[in-house]
This record gives structure tokens, sequence and C-alpha cells, in this order.
């Protein structure tokens, strides 16, 4: 047999243990208790390393919307984020300051202005998305060879199926989940 013939069966043999021990309720429980410890533990990490970038969670979502579009306007922006335009101009103000975020005037339009992620935008979120990926890397190197196969093969499904090939997820109408 091929190896990653192999590697499959060992895959769905790990699968069908999983599925087992998560019908007793007690084994239930504990992988509950494990996930939260394990999601405590990025939530921890990354509201450490927003600290450390002396930036917040809406200013983090504020620069993870201006990269996923060219230029925008603060009304724009504010619809994206889920923040009134006012907030959302103070918010921008603070990101221009420190060279994140660039303004820029409209030509023919002086009044308008659009917005778009700076060079050193860009960089605060590669850093930022490097230290969550290290982060999950060394949660998933605790695990067993198999399971880090399953963890894997999950990752690749969704970045296969879930994700559109510009990087966003794709939206799935609620009745194709039921």
């Amino acid at each position: 047999m091929h190896a990653s013939g192999l590697e499959g069966l060992r895959c769905a043999a790990v699968t069908a243990e999983t599925a087992i021990a998560v019908e007793n309720p007690r084994e239930l429980s504990n992988r509950i208790a494990m996930g939260r410890a394990i999601w405590r533990e990025f939530v921890v990490g990354f509201a450490s390393q927003l600290a450390d970038l002396r930036l917040g969670f809406t200013q983090l979502a504020a620069l993870y919307a201006l990269a996923e579009s060219a230029t925008t306007t603060i009304g724009d922006l504010a619809d994206m984020i889920g923040r009134s335009p006012s907030a959302t101009s103070r918010l921008v103000g603070g990101l221009v300051r420190r060279g994140l975020i660039a303004r820029r005037e409209d030509h023919e339009d002086r009044r308008m202005r659009s917005l778009e992620l700076s060079g050193d935008g860009r960089a605060m979120l590669a850093l930022v998305d490097r230290a969550r990926a290290d982060q999950f890397i060394g949660v998933v190197r605790l695990l067993p060879a198999q399971e880090r196969t399953l963890v894997a093969m999950a990752v690749t499904a969704l970045a296969n199926r879930a994700i559109s090939r510009r990087g966003k997820l794709r939206r799935v109408p609620d009745e194709a989940l039921y």
C-alpha cells in the first residue's frame, strides 16, 4: 500500500476513535474544557501582543478591513467594522498619526477622502499574523503525529473549500447548514 494510503487509514482510525470517545459525556466534557483552555491561551496571547503593539482590537479590525480593499472611505470602513462614522473617523485619525493608514484627497472632489493601508500597516498585520500562526503551530506541535495530520487535513479543507481565492471566507446561507 502507498504511504499516503497508510496515512489515510491511520487518520480514519484516529477519527473513528475520536468519534467513539466523544459519545461518552465525560470525555466530551473533558474535550470542551481542553478546547476552552486552548482558546483562552490564544486570546491571552493575542491580547498581550495587541498591548505590546499599542493597538486596540477595533484598530486591528480597521487595518484588516483596509487590507482587503484597495481604497475606501471612512463611511465604508465604518460599515465594515460596525462603528459609527464619527467613531471611525477618530479611530482613523489615530492610525494615520501612527503611519498605519494613509488618507488621500480625491482629485476631483477635495471633500472626499479615501483611506488605504500604508506599508507600515501591512507590516503590522504581517507581524500579528506571524505571531498568531506561531502560537497555533506551538499548540499543534504538542499533538501526536496522527492528530497533527488531522489538523493539517482540516486546515487544508478550510483553505480549499471555505476560503475564496481572494482570501475571504465564503458565506454559506443558513439553510445550507442544516
